[in-house]
């Protein structure tokens, strides 16, 4: 079982897929959106292919914490889709993981044309990343 993240756009949707022990995020191609139903239907390809149990989309908060017109449009889609797959969506605070993707891609060397290429991509890797991070682990016991 794996766990998939989302950046949600308007334009794109950032993808990022666990490997099956839950340790590493693998970022996945941008899908360009359409129509919310052919969105959903595109996701639920990957969520059977790569069999992903849950679901974490990015929620783009204000510096403050205060929801955005965009985190409201963002939950609006992450209900349709939790529906649709009937597998749990979790929200997480994504507040500049878009900046730090593009900091990376830059420190990269890439050119701005190739960081908007990537950016959502790594912006999903680095939630989905920040999410595994912080899963709780069965501690190793040591036998004597």
């Amino acid at each position: 079982m794996r766990v998939m993240a989302l950046d949600v756009g308007d334009k794109t949707i950032g993808i990022a897929i666990s490997d099956s022990m839950l340790l590493t995020a693998q970022g996945q191609p941008t899908i360009r959106r359409t129509t919310v139903p052919a969105d959903i239907e595109k996701l639920r390809r990957l969520v059977e292919e790569y069999e992903v149990h849950e679901i974490i989309v990015g929620q783009p908060l204000h510096m403050d914490g205060r929801e955005s017109t965009q985190s409201q449009k963002i939950a609006r889609f992450a209900e349709q889709l939790g529906k649709a797959l009937k597998i749990p969506i979790t929200s997480l605070d994504e507040r500049l993981t878009s900046f730090a993707a593009e900091q990376h891609l830059e420190e990269m060397g890439l050119n701005w044309r190739q960081r908007r290429e990537h950016v959502d991509k790594i912006a999903a890797m680095i939630i989905l990343q920040g999410y595994l991070d912080n899963l709780p682990r069965a501690k190793p016991t040591v036998n004597e």
